[in-house]
């Protein structure tokens, strides 16, 4: 099942081509923290402001939780993107772990299959501009939520 909360990238979008995109492998506490660094040092080169670095640390944060926590190993793509408005990070969280069985239902705040508070997925949805998941039952999950800011004039 694949539920969009944004439209993806159109035309014109495009990945920032000066920029190489990173790949993080996730499996362990060490790896979430490495990823939300590594979020946030590529957004800020994009100077967005320190509410939405923090924002976007914490998605990146929660997503890679996720893998380590269900998926127990997995992979996160930062990249920089940009339009002719608009420039941004895209963040790809990637398992192929056991999949979510009811999408809509792990959407909706305070639904978990862990007896924590329930506040991942909802959360990160909020947090970034769009939202992107894909998730098949026993082959794995793919988010990818991107955070926009305007081109600024050199």
């Amino acid at each position: 099942m694949s539920v969009a909360t944004r439209p993806s990238l159109g035309p014109g979008d495009e990945p920032d081509s000066d920029v190489a995109e990173t790949c993080i492998p996730i499996a362990s506490d060490l790896d979430i923290i490495r990823a939300r660094q590594m979020g946030r040092a590529q957004a800020s080169k994009l100077g967005f402001s320190s509410t939405d670095l923090t924002l976007i640390a914490t998605a990146i944060s929660e997503l890679a939780r996720n893998i380590v926590m269900y998926a127990r190993e997995g992979e996160m793509i930062l990249r920089l993107v940009r339009s002719s408005e608009k420039q941004g990070i895209a963040v790809i969280a990637r398992d192929k772990g056991p999949g979510i069985v009811d999408v809509p239902q792990a959407l909706k705040g305070g639904y978990s299959t862990s007896r924590s508070l329930g506040l991942g997925l909802p959360g990160v949805r909020r947090l970034m501009d769009e939202f992107e998941i894909e998730s098949q039952v026993g082959r794995g999950t793919v988010v990818t939520i991107r955070k926009w800011t305007v081109v600024r004039c050199p």
